[in-house]
């Protein structure tokens, strides 16, 4: 993510330590600040894109638009609701431990999914539940 490399653990390296939160506090700031970027290109794009078009086409095509950037825009507001979560996390000790069970998540794992709160057993099982529920 924006250019920064992947952690390397070390042999015999003790679990999310100083290093390793250094490491996802850099990822989730990084990250924070690009999505709150996008917001701040999103409200620019919009009242500068737009117009009162005399065509009803043109007009319902920008009101398509604004009405997906405004879908992306509202599910970028809770990923950064989650990733202000994840960095309390981080200041409380918390991070890279599995909300159910209380086991590691692995570094790899929160590599891929800096924000994840469950183990992959953990989450497996949820997502099973959620299939059998219908949700």
């Amino acid at each position: 993510m924006a250019g920064l490399e992947p952690y390397k653990e070390g042999k015999d390296e003790e679990y999310m330590n100083a290093e390793q939160l250094k490491h996802f506090r850099l990822i989730l700031q990084t990250w924070l600040e690009q999505l709150r970027g996008e917001m701040d290109k999103t409200v620019v794009y919009m009242q500068d894109e737009a117009a009162n078009f005399p065509d009803p086409a043109d007009r319902a095509t920008q009101e398509e638009e604004f009405s997906l950037e405004l879908r992306a825009r509202d599910r970028e507001r809770k990923l950064i609701k989650k990733i202000e979560k994840t960095l309390l996390k981080i200041e409380n000790d918390d991070f890279g431990f599995c909300d159910s069970c209380g086991v590691e998540i692995g570094i790899k794992r929160l590599e891929a999914r800096p924000t994840a709160d469950l183990c992959i057993d953990c989450k497996t099982l949820a997502e099973l539940r959620e299939k059998q529920m219908g949700m």
